[in-house]
């Protein structure tokens, strides 16, 4: 039986009334649910005589104009309005829900609100403001004064510009101005406000310097300022807050570090700055510590060889660090997932202690000038996802061992000075889906069990000395097949015909001959056929769709149309084909340009982020999926 109050009741069943005239499938309806406190969304106390908490989240509003009502219930803790279509408050709200002794949270995030921030009078016991994912645009200035109780502020994902408000509440504890346009310098005031244990002011056009007084925020676990315009030093004293845990500044013109860290730090990202300089000796050996990510910077000198044994994430790739890569730091490393050190000028070999990194699931270690051979013990890593190793120096053959990676998805030991034939074993690879091994100095054949590589998308082996038999290939490859500058002889084989949703297919600089098969034509996806410099001859195959295929280099081969010889046409697609395939591209180019290069010309973070997400997003799918999939397995299992 509803114990609930007569006028509660009532007030509730005139909105509920509303909500059948506004929205198509309102949630409250007393004629079929009587009891109130059961209604989705309503709290009420133990007793059920009052409400304390409101959520219409996702209800689909868009009226807002019965919302002041709610206020006449006098009980209420919370109210949550977020995830609707409402485009402003009532003024009324302000004047009858301020009143609301006990109101200590309000809710309108994710909705269309638009205009400026309005002024919130009384609400003396408010501590908790979401106004974020709307449109709310202007300064702030003195609209939340009166909020004395206040410890949460999310202003978040707005439009709101003019400089960070220096008048805050000194009761607060988190502060969210993400993703806004605020200018100016981050105020010296802030550090006054000694109870924030959250500061985020990511994404804004923030410029000048970190004021000292952040050092005295000795509550602070978290601060965000990355996607600003933020120069100079990074504060010793910021790094010195004991309680800090996260500290992120990346896409920023930082130019220096402190010589270290407080020992309550777990995450700290400065990539994308201009940091100059050597890594202190001391600055990765926190013991809490566990991502650190420094890469695209402008850092010299070795790794510091004290790392932090609770690291999961190490990313100082894209700087100009060289030296060795030290070996006895990485054996207490037993947490380690991503270790990413590439595009420096490490020299030496690659240490076989990263082999004791027993949960490593992506080692990047390319375009740097590393040498020797393939540790035997890098092959040993039962978790590995991603291994990338191109442009180096590295020598030998490819171990048997390689077999042994089960977890691979991605491996790229392209440019460098590898000899041999291609492992057999390298099928047991059965979840890879790109494999690199381009321009080396490999010999033999194709291994044939790389046919029942399943998964595999992408297959790189030109640029080395391989011959005989062409296998059958998986038949989901898709990227690209490129078979270039080897020496296989003979037909096109057969063995290609399968390949429907190849796109790319790379045969040149070998000794092909005969004829060019018509099978190549039923390859659906196929966008670019590369036939340059073999020994073909007869007529290219005509494709009724646009399809870039290059044939030049082979004197015997003719245009399908013309009849002509490569020396007389340099070679090439059909004419109709090429003009409409160009005037495609020429349409394309700038639609596309505008629709999505366009933006990242204009926003300078969302350039950056676009091209590092490019960069990094397939190997870190690859590794999310494969690591989640495992842990979800081992709990099932328990």
């Amino acid at each position: 039986m509803c114990r609930l109050a007569s006028n509660q009741r009532k007030t509730m069943i005139t909105i509920s009334r509303q909500l059948e005239l506004d929205t198509e499938n309102s949630p409250w309806n007393a004629t079929e649910e009587p009891d109130l406190c059961r209604w989705e969304g309503v709290t009420c106390s133990p007793s059920d005589d009052s409400i304390l908490s409101l959520s219409m989240s996702g209800f689909g509003l868009s009226n807002s104009s019965f919302l002041p009502m709610l206020c006449r219930i006098d009980s209420l803790h919370s109210l949550d309005f977020s995830n609707n279509f409402l485009e402003l408050i009532p003024g009324d709200i302000f004047n009858s829900c301020g009143d609301i002794e006990g109101l200590k949270s309000l809710n309108f995030s994710k909705n269309r609100l638009f205009g400026s921030l309005p002024t919130f009078q009384n609400f003396a016991s408010l501590e908790s403001l979401d106004l974020s994912f709307n449109s709310l645009s202007g300064n702030i200035d003195s609209q939340l004064n009166d909020l004395s109780s206040l410890k949460s502020l999310n202003l978040s994902s707005n439009l709101f510009s003019g400089s960070v408000p220096s008048s805050l509440q000194a009761t607060l504890e988190r502060l969210d101005l993400s993703v806004n346009n605020f200018t100016g310098e981050i105020p010296s005031e802030i550090g006054g406000y000694e109870n924030l244990i959250m500061i985020d002011l990511s994404n804004n056009k923030l410029s000048g310097t970190i004021p000292e007084s952040v050092g005295n925020l000795t509550e602070l676990e978290i601060l965000v300022l990355s996607s600003n315009q933020l120069t100079g030093a990074i504060p010793a004293g910021l790094l010195g807050i004991t309680a800090l845990q996260r500290f992120s500044a990346n896409q920023n013109k930082f130019l220096s570090i402190p010589g270290n860290t407080t020992d309550s730090l777990k995450v700290l990202d400065l990539s994308y700055n201009k940091i100059t300089g050597r890594i202190p000796p001391e600055f990765l050996s926190s013991p809490s510590l566990q991502g650190v990510d420094l890469s695209y910077n402008m850092l010299d000198g070795p790794i510091p060889e004290n790392m932090s044994s609770s690291l999961v994430r190490l990313r100082l790739g894209s700087n100009s660090l060289s030296g060795p890569i030290p070996s006895a730091s990485f054996e207490p490393l037993q947490n380690l997932l991503f270790l990413e050190l590439e595009n420096n000028s490490f020299t030496g070999k690659i240490p076989p202690q990263i082999g004791h990194c027993r949960n490593l699931a992506l080692l990047n270690l390319a375009k740097n000038k590393l040498s020797g051979i393939l540790p035997e013990e890098l092959l040993d890593l039962p978790q590995l996802q991603v291994l990338k190793l191109q442009h180096n120096k590295l020598g030998g053959g490819i171990p048997d061992q390689i077999g042994q990676l089960i977890m691979l998805s991605v491996l790229n030991i392209s440019w460098n000075s590898l000899n041999g034939t291609i492992s057999s074993s390298i099928s047991n690879c059965a979840n890879l889906i790109s494999l690199s091994l381009q321009n080396n100095d490999l010999t033999g054949s194709i291994p044939d069990g790389i046919s029942n590589m399943s998964p595999l998308l992408e297959l790189q082996l030109g640029a080395n000395k391989l011959y005989g038999r062409i296998p059958d290939m998986p038949p989901k490859l898709q990227i690209s097949l490129n078979l270039s500058s080897n020496l296989f002889e003979g037909e096109i084989p057969e063995t290609l015909s399968g390949l429907y949703d190849l796109e790319v297919l790379d045969l040149s600089n070998n000794k092909f001959s005969g004829r060019v098969p018509d099978f190549l034509v039923g390859l659906s996806c196929l966008s670019q056929l590369i036939l340059t410099n073999n020994q073909l001859s007869g007529v290219v195959p005509y494709f009724s769709r646009p399809v870039m295929v290059d044939w030049s280099g082979n004197p015997e081969l003719r245009n399908p149309k013309l009849g002509t010889r490569n020396e007389d046409e340099n070679g090439g697609d059909d004419i109709d084909d090429k003009f409409w395939f160009y005037i495609s591209m020429g349409l394309g180019y700038p639609i596309g340009f505008w629709v999505v290069c366009g933006s990242l010309v204009i926003k300078r973070s969302w350039r950056r982020a676009y091209f590092r997400s490019i960069d990094e997003m397939k190997d870190r799918i690859y590794v999310f999926i494969a690591v989640f999939i495992n842990r979800c397995r081992e709990k099932c299992v328990c």
